[in-house]
This record gives structure tokens, C-alpha cells and sequence, in this order.
């Protein structure tokens, strides 16, 4: 997350560069970059999902190509966590509060933020595999049905960790 709050920081124009010397102003600039650095980085992930879920979804056309459509409805089950957690993600408002909003976020809970932006990344990495490993057990009728599960287990996890980090931000843990 710092290297995308760096990269906003110095793209920033030269009228905010200069604004950023008024007294106060500088604080409300930090929050408009550390907004845009989320909207950046959770925008990366809804694509590093997207990618799998377009996985997942061509994995149930090969199922149903092959024959294999005891399999389609499990395999559906990832694919609309896997959605869901997108769209979430996606259509969340731009992070972190404003000056006059009612949800300040301080740095201990923008650390805890940051951790949980980080477990996107990494949960996206296993989903990757789990998917390889679907693709992979499509001829094995034993054990496809425990690599669509852990899918779908690691689909879901995404959502609550989703939920984990609203919470985080509105301090209702």
C-alpha cells in the first residue's frame, strides 16, 4: 500500500503541491491521496479476482463440455462468492474519512487497513491456485470435489475478510 500512496503522492499536480504549504491544507491533501491510493489499490484487486472468477466460469463450460455437470452447481457456488467479493470491492466508497466525515481513521486502524488490503493479494494468489488445482483434478471424479470445495472455501473467506476490513474502518469490531 505505501508504494501506491507514494505513486499518487508524486503524480500530484502543482497546484495541490503548492496548497499543501497552507497550513492545515496539507492534512486534508494526505487524506484526498491516501483515497486515491485506495481507490487504486482496490481497484488491483477487483482485477486480480475478476481474472479468477473468468477462470472459475470457463472451468464450468469445460465441466459442462466434458460431461461433468454434477459439478457445475459447486463449481457455481465459488463463482458467485468470487462475484460478490468483486462487485464489493469494486462499488466500495473511496476509503478513509474526510475531515468533517463521521469516521476518523487513525493509524493504528489504518495499519490494520493496510493488513487486510495486503490478505487481498495473497488470498488472490490462492485462489489462483486452487483454481490450477480444479483444473487440474478434472479427471479425477474423487478428487474434484475437495479442490471445488477448498475453491469455494477460499471464495468465501475473501467476502469475510471484506467484512473484517469494514469493520476495521468503522471501528466496530
Amino acid at each position: 500500500m505505501d508504494d501506491f500512496f507514494r505513486k499518487v503522492t508524486t503524480m500530484q499536480d502543482p497546484f495541490k503541491k503548492l496548497a499543501s504549504y497552507i497550513p492545515g491544507f496539507g492534512g486534508y491533501v494526505e487524506r484526498q491521496n491516501r483515497r486515491d491510493a485506495d481507490k487504486i489499490l482496490r481497484d488491483t484487486v477487483a482485477r486480480r479476482f475478476e481474472e479468477q472468477w473468468r477462470r472459475a466460469s470457463q472451468i464450468q463450460t469445460d465441466m459442462v463440455s466434458n460431461g461433468m455437470i454434477a459439478f457445475v452447481d459447486d463449481m457455481e457456488k465459488a463463482a458467485i462468492q468470487l462475484r460478490t467479493f468483486i462487485d464489493r470491492i469494486s462499488a466500495a466508497p473511496r476509503g478513509y474519512s474526510g475531515l468533517f466525515d463521521a469516521v476518523k481513521i487513525n493509524e493504528k486502524e489504518l495499519e490494520a487497513i493496510y493488513q487486510f488490503d495486503a490478505a487481498f493479494f495473497d488470498l488472490a494468489e490462492q485462489i489462483a491456485r486452487a483454481n490450477d488445482n480444479v483444473e487440474a483434478s478434472m479427471g479425477d471424479e474423487t478428487a474434484l470435489p475437495a479442490a471445488i470445495r477448498n475453491l469455494v472455501t477460499l471464495a468465501r473467506l475473501a467476502n469475510e475478510t471484506y467484512n473484517k476490513r469494514a469493520e476495521a474502518v468503522t471501528g466496530s469490531q
